[in-house]
């Protein structure tokens, strides 16, 4: 399945992009250590916050195929950036707080659901990512 995304740099260090499907629309701006004016989600916090979504969404369609109830499960992603060799992610840490009242099947399935997400998997291996479940109970 493709999806089309239509970006338009407006200037500054800024950009716009549009997703085609359901016409929303996202800001970018450059972080302020690169020139930018950290005024909204870097090109690299994007990709954060797509790992953060992408292994709560696929958690969650297996919590409802399943009847799990994940409601209030909260994602934490911290970027971390290396400049040597080049500017790039090095690490993304994702702290999931889980809900109360999971069995102890539920939570190996939901934390297997989450290692194999999609962006996890487009991800280079020299991109360090460490993934941590916290359980309140």
């Amino acid at each position: 399945m493709a999806v089309a995304i239509d970006i338009r740099y407006l200037g500054d260090l800024h950009c716009e992009a549009l997703h085609q499907p359901s016409g929303e629309r996202l800001a970018t701006d450059a972080p302020t250590d690169n020139g930018g004016k950290g005024a909204a989600f870097s090109p690299t916090d994007l990709v954060a916050t797509a790992l953060g979504t992408c292994l709560a969404t696929v958690m969650g369609l297996v919590a409802r195929r399943d009847g799990i109830a994940l409601e209030g499960m909260r994602v934490h992603v911290v970027k971390e950036m290396a400049a040597q060799p080049v500017r790039r992610i090095c690490a993304l840490i994702v702290e999931v707080t889980m809900p109360a009242g999971l069995s102890p099947v539920a939570r190996r399935i939901l934390e297997a659901t989450a290692r194999t997400c999609p962006v996890r998997q487009s991800l280079h291996d020299d991109v360090h990512v460490e993934l941590h479940f916290t359980y309140p109970d």
